[in-house]
């Protein structure tokens, strides 16, 4: 690691992100009745705001990318942060939900800490050191996780915009943080065009899913990021429906298993990925992934989720192994182009997936079949499983 004081503002920066995220999360709900005065507005209003973020991270990731290349990544990443803080002040502030979509949209399209991020690593690192690196990020996110919810609802019993105020403090104090603390990693290559085809974020998508290895992660990244955003969005629905639990409970339940991840991510995956290699580690990972999915889809009594989520820890490492894979694919001089337009393909499964498995989890209760929807998610994670094994081990990529 060349640069400690870079990674540790990008192990904060992604704490603090998830942190301020936390937040907000058991708060919106109220958020968005009071403003709308209406429970079902709210309901549609929420979703709404979901939508168009994920909307606007799609359409502009791939330019930030791009710019993070040209420009630096110091800029790119501090004016996403700042935008964000303006964000969760908009939220806090807002008299109406149009005044919301519209700040939620700016972030949406500003939404470029993870793109800067992951190339940021690529630049400072070595890559046999990517994996541990990638690693500390996932278990940044994964503490940020079990802290935010807690600290959130404790703010929200307070007043119901205070959590927000709380987010938006956290997100221009760690870009103050940055301005004073972050070098920048890779000095701006103004020969790096800037064209009408890389500002359109499906040329920019086709561009890296034709190259015949990086292609090959990508698509093997989104079957990945479907089968994670199943579990994200019907886990707390399925252990609510399947065991009775209470909101509290169930929270207690995803914090322990956040923070063993975090911990597992941070102590063992980069020893794990060292002695493995980067495509033994991402498909083994990909598999555990794949039982831990099936497993929860036919739970019937507590012990046997503690089971499946103890494989799906072990699975993370799948995650920081193949980000070490692609950024090895990558050239110097378009990580924040590529990872820009991973970022985009992540987004697409964002924006869609969580409204899909919501109707497919609604009809599948019908049949009191509530495990259905994790069995889809497993037939995703194996795809990636199965893309990632065919998938060419080779050092470098060159653009088409």
């Amino acid at each position: 690691m060349r640069r400690a004081p870079a990674l540790s503002f990008l192990l904060v920066t992604v704490f603090l992100d998830m942190l301020g995220l936390g937040l907000i999360v058991p708060i919106v709900p109220a958020l968005m009745k009071a403003v709308t005065e209406d429970a079902t507005a709210a309901a549609f209003w929420s979703g709404l705001l979901g939508s168009i973020y994920g909307l606007l991270q799609f359409v502009v990731s791939p330019l930030l990318g791009r710019l993070s290349d040209r420009y630096g990544r110091r800029p790119v990443l501090l004016a996403s942060l700042t935008c964000l803080g303006v964000d969760w002040l908009a939220h806090a502030v807002s008299p109406g939900p149009w005044t919301l979509l519209v700040f939620h949209a700016l972030a949406g399209a500003c939404a470029g800490t993870n793109t800067v991020v992951n190339a940021y690593i690529a630049d400072v690192t070595k890559p046999e050191s990517r994996a541990r690196a990638y690693g500390l990020i996932g278990s940044a996110f994964g503490l940020g996780f079990v802290a935010g919810p807690t600290i959130g609802g404790l703010l929200g019993a307070v007043d119901v915009r205070l959590p927000f105020f709380a987010a938006a403090a956290l997100s221009f104090a760690n870009v103050a943080y940055g301005w004073f603390v972050l070098p920048e990693s890779r000095p701006g290559d103004r020969t790096t065009r800037l064209t009408l085809r890389m500002a359109n974020p499906v040329a920019a998508i086709a561009v890296v899913l034709r190259r015949p290895v990086l292609g090959l992660l990508a698509y093997a990244r989104f079957c990945a990021d479907v089968a994670r955003m199943i579990h994200q969005s019907i886990w707390t629905f399925f252990l609510t429906y399947q065991f009775s639990w209470s909101t509290a409970h169930v929270g207690v339940v995803m914090a322990a298993g956040a923070l063993a991840g975090a911990v597992f991510q941070a102590r063992a995956v980069g020893p794990l990925v060292r002695r493995l290699g980067d495509k033994r580690a991402a498909v083994a990972g990909s598999l555990l992934g794949v039982v831990a999915l099936a497993g929860t889809a036919f739970v019937s009594v507590p012990w046997m989720l503690y089971v499946v989520q103890a494989v799906g820890v072990l699975g993370s490492v799948g995650g920081a192994a193949a980000q070490s894979w692609i950024s090895r694919n990558v050239r110097a001089d378009e990580q924040g182009t590529v990872h820009g337009a991973l970022t985009g393909i992540g987004a697409v499964a964002e924006t869609v997936v969580p409204v899909a498995a919501g109707a497919v989890f609604g009809w599948s209760l019908a049949y009191a079949s509530p495990g259905l929807v994790f069995v889809g998610a497993a037939v995703f994670a194996a795809l990636s499983a199965l893309l990632l094994a065919v998938t060419p081990d080779v050092r470098t990529a060159q653009l088409d």
